[in-house]
């Protein structure tokens, strides 16, 4: 049986323990490749811990790639090959980990807002106006999925604005999509598997493994998520950005949506959860309506947050719950409070009710459609794109950059750094082992550049990566 040493009081949480755990033993050769693991149950039971903790650490993984699961077979390990092992997602400015002669001074990440334009102070105004007005309701306990004047406002804006149609009752308000990802996986159930796109963004992955789910990488082609492969990959419960992808950029068809949905509606444990996290952020073309505005069997939970539209620390994310899910949420989750504070919420609901927020959008939208052109204009005057193409310019706060000038992704990613610019690879956000474009990409995120960087910031690229100017 496999024995792994545990520290029940360490760190580290157990499930964390053993994951790595078994991966040293794969990477070491000690446990070769289609060997067969012993059963979630069988190992809780050897190591005295749940099944819960097994399910996670076979559920990382699994989305590591370092093994594989067959129905009603179990999990095995997968042929492992220490140069192409999977590794965690390094931070953004790991880009420039290596390089310790020169700093990062410009930095194309994607985990950052234009927090500067942020409207301090009409917010400062609107809380003043909560803390006179709420007075000592403040410090009372909100209503376990929000206060209701936020929920009022949130079921407005998407009936404004994403066309979908709810009541106040169905939205859940929580601190971040983190922690409303968590709860799903307890009100959907652990069973079964989970698909996410690849590639994608990694973080939903890494909490649905950490939660005990069994996370299913689901390549994609030019319309999203492939539903032939989600067929056959057996999952219960798909994580999809259908109206914005991260990072290919692509936007769902209705026709590729219809699948979707006639997938989950041929099983009544079947879901879909609608992550529509920067869907306010549309340059050109009609708004594309949600997902689950298409939704007529109940199979859709509908899923942002406001970190990309006003500040990452604002903390307040939501979810919107069919009817049936929410008579289950009330009856085995609603024990659990409220995480975000009411005075956040009541502030919220009234920049929201006065129409703050839409003009903010408007305003952001703006300035971030400046920036986008700002950039390609740099990168065609210092000649980048005679060597390469831009995509995904339509929506969203970053572009893809597929070079094509002979240099490998790790080569293009260490020369800009070296010259104290950060770009990232594309091929971190697969979640399958070996699993890339066919041409070197670049993730270029512009949310937290000016326009009067793009041109020296390109004009480094440009010599950094060795190309004529025009």
């Amino acid at each position: 049986m496999l024995t792994i040493t545990l520290e029940p009081h360490g760190a580290q949480p157990l499930y964390e323990q053993l994951y790595r755990g078994i991966r040293h033993k794969i990477e070491q050769g000690a446990l070769a490749a289609g060997e067969r693991l012993p059963s979630k149950r069988a190992l809780a039971s050897h190591l005295k811990v749940s099944v819960v903790t097994v399910e996670g650490a076979y559920g990382q993984l699994l989305a590591e790639g370092y093994l594989r699961s067959e129905p009603k077979r179990g999990f095995f390990v997968q042929p492992f090959e220490a140069q192409s092992a999977p590794a965690a997602i390094p931070a953004p400015p790991s880009a420039a980990a290596s390089v310790k002669e020169k700093s990062i001074q410009y930095d194309f990440t994607t985990n950052a807002v234009d927090t500067a334009r942020f409207p301090f102070s009409t917010w400062a105004r609107l809380m003043r106006e909560v803390l006179t007005q709420e007075d000592s309701g403040l410090l009372a306990a909100s209503h376990p999925q929000g206060v209701e004047e936020l929920r009022q406002a949130i079921v407005r804006y998407l009936g404004d604005f994403r066309g979908i149609q709810a009541e106040p009752e169905q939205i859940v308000v929580g601190a971040g999509s983190e922690y409303l990802t968590g709860l799903l996986t307890q009100l959907l159930g652990r069973e079964g598997g989970y698909a996410v796109e690849d590639p994608g963004y990694r973080k939903p992955a890494r909490i649905l493994a950490n939660n005990g789910a069994q996370v299913l990488p689901i390549p994609l082609d030019a319309q999203g998520l492939r539903v032939d492969l989600l067929e056959r990959s057996r999952a219960r419960v798909a994580h999809v950005t259908p109206s914005h992808h991260f990072p290919l950029g692509m936007v769902m068809p209705v026709t590729r949506r219809r699948a979707l949905l006639s997938w989950a509606g041929q099983s009544e444990d079947r879901y879909i959860i609608e992550d529509d996290y920067d869907s306010e952020f549309r340059f050109s073309g009609r708004p594309i309506p949600a997902l689950q505005s298409l939704d007529t069997g109940e199979r859709v939970v509908y899923l942002n947050t406001f970190a990309k539209s006003l500040a990452p620390s604002l903390r307040i994310s939501y979810m919107v719950l069919p009817p049936h899910l929410l008579a289950r949420y009330r009856q085995e989750l609603q024990f659990y409070s409220s995480t975000v504070p009411s005075f956040e919420q009541y502030t919220l609901a009234r920049f929201m009710e006065r129409g703050h927020f839409e003009r903010h959008i408007a305003r952001m939208r703006t300035l971030y459609k400046g920036i986008r052109d700002s950039l390609l204009f740099a990168a065609r005057e210092e000649g980048i794109t005679s060597h390469g193409t831009f995509s995904g310019a339509e929506a969203g706060l970053h572009l893809l950059l597929q070079m094509n000038n002979g240099m490998t992704e790790p080569e293009l990613v260490r020369r800009a750094a070296e010259a104290g610019v950060g770009v990232y690879p594309l091929s971190s956000y697969y979640l399958a082992p070996g699993a890339r474009s066919a041409l070197p990409t670049l993730v270029m995120g512009y949310a937290r550049m000016r326009g009067e960087d793009m041109a020296p910031a390109f004009s480094l690229l440009r010599k950094a990566w060795a190309l004529d100017r025009p």
